[in-house]
């Protein structure tokens, strides 16, 4: 458990560094990058949801020895209910459970869902060893 903890540590920290300017109020990212129907990146079978843009500039990708850990966004002018049901029907495709309606695993990793408000819906997608 400790451990989990110290990944989520690192991810946030590198994260921070990696866009000090990111934390600015409503609508703190722009959508900007790549169209839907993409992969979101770091995650080559997640599929990026049409209507939403993956913010490239904000992901990390970090393999560890105990798995890669992934924390990517994407915006647009969707609703968290449009999400959830598209990944809550497309993830169980491509081999992930649903444990909670944000909460996925698959083959010793877990993929979360994270939701800021903004102008546009901002998605975190969080991948980690589980």
């Amino acid at each position: 458990m400790l451990h989990r903890h110290l990944l989520a540590a690192v991810a946030a920290l590198l994260l921070a560094v990696a866009m000090p300017t990111a934390w600015k109020g409503a609508g703190w990212l722009q959508a900007q990058g790549r169209e839907a129907g993409d992969f979101v990146a770091g995650v080559e079978d997640l599929p990026l949801m049409p209507g939403l843009s993956e913010i490239e500039t904000a992901s990390i990708v970090f393999d560890a020895p105990s798995g890669r850990i992934v924390e990517a966004y994407a915006a647009g002018p969707v609703t968290r209910d449009q999400v959830l049901a598209f990944y809550g029907a497309t993830l169980p495709e491509l081999g992930w459970t649903s444990e909670q309606q944000t909460q996925f695993h698959r083959e010793g990793e877990m993929l979360r869902l994270d939701f800021l408000d903004g102008e546009e819906l901002t998605v975190r997608f969080t991948l980690s060893p589980d």
